[in-house]
């Protein structure tokens, strides 16, 4: 900890009333605030991101049944990041260090060199665009296979929303999804249907009340530009905040937080993912980049 902080570097950018701090460990995003009020349920600089707030997941998003994958006429174990359930979790960059590549008063750019390694020997260049306006938060995330044979692939974000109630009970949540995905004991896709009549259809907005969230959803609603939206708005007020994804996301999970103390129906993670949940073992979502090509995904905040 060069500077004391266990996150790294701490950066700031802003425009108007908008503060997005992002930090070197993961880049990720620590807070995002619009005037005195909290968009994200984030964590303090004198802390470690803990239940995955704001962080990037790459090369693969959410879980990983027993980090063991088939691949190129091969078969790779990566290690057990989440060994109470046997699972890899969340990808290989959240704890390491990257770059600041560019930066000016609303815009950064985080870079990172994903090097091969026992279970992923693969390489790919990683770059993180964040910008903020008067419009709100844009995150652009770039990967290159600089290597010489394809590689698997995945990304996905994992920010916690919050409008300052207690608990999330009383918000009203649309969400696009048209089909569910549950999940085992383990947290691995158990099996999916569609989400219409059952309590985890957002597609009408409607209160969170005590249903338990901890799915994935695919099959998103998107309008003509091809962008899926989650929004959240308190009953008793006007605020509101919307997540928007685009069409290189196919897959979006909502989670209360429920089993996580420090986040527990405090706020709600919405997670773009390019991919399903355990995609390098189902292939559903999964990305193969050839060596030389290149993919780029964007999501964003609007309040």
């Amino acid at each position: 900890m060069r500077n004391g902080f266990p996150s790294g570097q701490q950066i700031e950018i802003r425009a108007a009333a908008h503060r997005v701090a992002v930090v070197e460990v993961g880049a990720g995003i620590r807070s995002y605030t619009v005037g005195d009020r909290d968009v994200l349920d984030g964590y303090d600089e004198r802390e470690m991101a803990t239940a995955g707030r704001g962080q990037v997941l790459i090369p693969w998003p959410n879980r990983l049944e027993d980090g063991k994958y088939d691949f190129g006429g091969a078969t790779h174990q990566l290690a057990l990041t989440e060994p109470e359930r046997h699972n890899a979790i969340h990808g290989l960059v959240r704890w390491v260090p990257w770059s600041v590549a560019e930066r000016d008063e609303a815009r950064v750019v985080f870079e990172y060199a994903l090097h091969p390694q026992p279970g992923y020997p693969f390489s790919l260049e990683l770059r993180i665009e964040y910008s903020v306006s008067d419009a709100g938060l844009r995150v652009t995330t770039s990967a290159t296979n600089v290597g010489q044979r394809a590689c698997p692939y995945g990304s996905g974000a994992h920010p916690y929303l919050t409008l300052g109630t207690p608990t999330v009970d009383p918000l009203v949540v649309r969400a696009p999804g048209r089909t569910v995905l549950h999940f085992d004991e383990r947290g691995l896709p158990l099996d999916e249907e569609p989400a219409d009549g059952t309590e985890y259809d957002f597609r009408t907005a409607k209160a969170i009340g005590t249903t338990r969230l901890d799915n994935a959803y695919t099959d998103l609603e998107r309008d003509a530009d091809g962008v899926a939206r989650v929004e959240l708005r308190r009953p008793d007020s006007s605020a509101s905040v919307s997540l928007w994804l685009d069409e290189t996301y196919g897959y979006l999970q909502l989670f209360t937080g429920d089993p996580l103390p420090s986040v527990n129906r405090r706020s709600i993670a919405v997670e773009p993912m390019t991919c399903a949940p355990n995609a390098f073992r189902t292939g559903k979502g999964l990305l193969v980049l050839e060596p030389g090509a290149s993919t780029t995904s964007t999501w964003g905040i609007e309040t």
